[in-house]
């Protein structure tokens, strides 16, 4: 794996889902948010903010959970041409929120990972929600990965994803020293839920992790018609961090970047210096009894 080499910015977004007009104004959109991004090495969308593409489709479809999965894979291919040019335009590494993709006979919820020499990878969430389970159909992914960078190994936890210790311990302890966390919640109660998972595994790991959200209304869309949700920067709570462990946090439901200057450096210096040795100390197991 990469080894952390020197200082960059990050921006996270809270993205608004808009009604689109045609495919173009979409790329207009990117290039406003990407412009936004002040020069900013690594972009974080937010999960599932590509389902304003479903607006360009019909009502017919973006009133229906099934047909817009469906419809959509036509897109696919331009949302992803769409973000490896722009990687390429801004030398930055992106990660595109997330799109649901065809898999076999059903659908994934997928990331995609950009590089400023315009190639991508992906990560599929590994935990589904209630609603991409009982409503969706939308099916989990199976593997845990990493993707080394100029700047470190990140991984990425999908929403959920960040809830459960497991998934971004396995993406640790194959060398991340950022995990990634794009998010969409339509109450106030399910991106606290994120938000604390988030700072948790950042506290027990020792590591950056960032949230992106999803903001405002779509009443237009049955997929993602209420988002209530903020971007976070969040650290261990150690020496040369915040002592809340809060790097930058966005304006509840505003459309914004939220920026950090970050230094995979520091997560290793503090894993070996720190006040505390929690990503050290992990492994050890209890017996439990009376």
């Amino acid at each position: 794996m990469s080894a952390p080499s020197h200082p960059f910015r990050l921006a996270a977004a809270q993205y608004d889902i808009a009604f689109l007009d045609d495919y173009a104004a979409y790329e207009r959109k990117l290039d406003t948010w990407f412009a936004r991004a002040n020069g900013a090495r690594f972009l974080v969308f937010p999960e599932y903010f590509s389902m304003e593409l479903a607006s360009l489709l019909g009502p017919s479809v973006y009133g229906s959970l099934e047909r817009q999965l469906d419809a959509l894979q036509d897109l696919v291919p331009h949302f992803v041409a769409s973000f490896a040019e722009r990687a390429m335009r801004h030398a930055c590494y992106v990660v595109a929120g997330t799109i649901p993709v065809r898999h076999g006979n059903g659908f994934r919820n997928r990331s995609f990972f950009f590089r400023p020499d315009g190639t991508h990878d992906h990560q599929d969430k590994l935990q589904m929600t209630r609603f991409e389970n009982e409503r969706w159909m939308i099916s989990g992914g199976d593997t845990a990965r990493v993707f080394d960078t100029e700047f470190g190994t990140i991984g990425i936890s999908i929403c959920y994803d960040g809830e459960f210790p497991s998934i971004a311990r396995a993406q640790v302890e194959a060398g991340a020293t950022l995990i990634l966390v794009p998010s969409c919640t339509d109450t106030l109660a399910g991106y606290h839920r994120v938000r604390i998972g988030a700072r948790a595994r950042a506290l027990e790991n020792q590591c950056y992790v960032v949230q992106a959200s999803t903001v405002g209304l779509a009443p237009w869309s049955e997929a993602v018609d209420v988002n209530v949700g903020a971007a976070g920067i969040f650290t261990p709570v150690d020496y040369g961090f915040p002592d809340d462990g809060i790097l930058a946090t966005g304006e509840l439901d505003r459309a914004a970047w939220v920026f950090g200057e970050l230094d995979c450096a520091n997560v290793a210096r503090v894993r070996q210096e720190g006040q505390v040795f929690n990503h050290r100390d992990w492994p050890r197991q209890f017996a439990f009894g009376s």
